[in-house]
């Protein structure tokens, strides 16, 4: 945490960094909304080459986008609404990867008791068409097909939030290699993720 800290305190005074920080002091206009998983290890910024300002983040545990339920208000639909209708962006990706614990954990059937938040909130993977547990993942250690699979759900289900079928948001399903820093994009024509 020390090493946070130290980082944190001359965040601002790095040489340049006060021209970059007021300028974003005047507002952002992000060029994509980006949803990922919360792992440690998927940097949307470093993954794109994103500069502050031009991606909005959305961080769920397994990159899951709930199904979209008026009335049910969630932070996930709130993200993707103010994303699309207060700062005008016309491209989502949802981006899911390898060694991914939750998806990871569905494939297996593990038990997850002791984490009642996790295994309810992993219930939103689990149903409807597209369930992680597709064929294939269960034998894959990296559980890539079921994650490639799970990404596409998740586009699937933004297709149903009025935002994003008011506006003709492009949406697109990418797949990132922890192990390799390979990002593939679904490419509809094949059905298949190919690399970028």
């Amino acid at each position: 945490m020390q090493t946070f800290i130290d980082h944190a305190r001359s965040f601002g005074r790095s040489a340049g960094r006060s021209e970059e920080l007021a300028a974003l002091a005047r507002g952002q206009a992000p060029q994509a909304l980006f949803i990922t998983c919360s792992d440690s290890r998927v940097i949307p910024s470093l993954i794109t080459g994103a500069r502050p300002g031009e991606l909005f983040e959305l961080r769920t545990a397994g990159s899951i986008v709930p199904p979209y339920a008026p009335g049910r208000p969630s932070a996930e639909a709130a993200t993707v609404e103010y994303a699309v209708d207060v700062l005008g962006v016309r491209d989502i990706v949802v981006c899911g990867h390898s060694h991914c614990g939750a998806v990871g954990a569905l494939v297996r059937g593990d038990d997850l008791t002791a984490v009642p938040a996790v295994r309810e909130w992993l219930a939103h993977a689990a149903d409807g068409p597209g369930s992680p547990g597709g064929p294939g993942g269960g034998d894959d250690p990296a559980v890539e097909r079921a994650v490639q699979h799970h990404v596409l759900t998740q586009v699937l289900r933004l297709r149903s939030y009025p935002c994003v079928e008011r506006h003709e948001v492009r949406l697109h399903g990418w797949y990132y290699e922890v192990h390799t820093g390979t990002v593939l994009a679904h490419q509809g024509g094949s059905d298949m993720f190919e690399a970028l």
